[in-house]
């Protein structure tokens, strides 16, 4: 008896299927272990908190890192998430020929309330196989953020819960905060 076998997409094939129509322009995908996953929409509060990251980050940057916003990054060949926010190294080209990696990123962010799920199971270990050296997940459902830190090969070994009264610190730039507190009221 055969076994059935998914078919996995490329990167390379991903885009080709944006660049021929498969794909629409308008479609919120991403590619996962070489599955194509819709994205859900932004509702309020996920793109206020979004928003609140963004701004703090920008704010305190000071030519120390690059704020991304709901772009790329190329995890390998076939992985290519859009978190919600990422810390990059500086680029002098900005990333003009290619899509931050994994080695490119000091912190990357998912604000989670319907992804939750899929943020937790399916990326958690896809960022920590591509040696992404520290992810957060902005969990909106429980209010707290998740820090994920000491990537291997099946997610990483290290993850704190943080709650309201704490503060979040990225482990490249400990002088920048978050409040979670702050960050999560309604």
């Amino acid at each position: 008896m055969l076994a059935q076998t998914k078919h996995r997409f490329t990167v390379k094939e991903y885009y080709r299927m944006a660049e021929t129509g498969v794909l629409k322009p308008d479609a919120r995908v991403e590619l996962l272990n070489g599955e194509i996953i819709d994205i859900s929409p932004i509702g309020p509060f996920h793109g206020s908190v979004t928003k609140y990251l963004n701004h703090l980050f920008t704010a305190a940057a000071r030519g120390r890192w690059i704020t991304q916003v709901q772009d790329p990054v190329r995890l390998d060949e076939h992985s290519e998430p859009e978190p919600d926010l990422a810390l990059l190294k500086t680029s002098a080209d900005f990333y003009r020929k290619r899509h931050p990696e994994p080695g490119d990123v000091f912190l990357l962010i998912e604000v989670s309330d319907t992804t939750l799920e899929l943020d937790q199971d399916e990326k958690i270990p896809l960022y920590g196989r591509a040696g992404v050296a520290e992810v957060w997940i902005v969990n909106l459902v429980d209010r707290t953020i998740e820090v994920y830190r000491e990537p291997h090969f099946t997610g990483y070994a290290s993850k704190t819960i943080l709650r309201a009264g704490n503060e979040a610190k990225p482990q490249a730039f400990p002088d920048v905060a978050v409040d979670v507190t702050e960050l999560l009221k309604r």
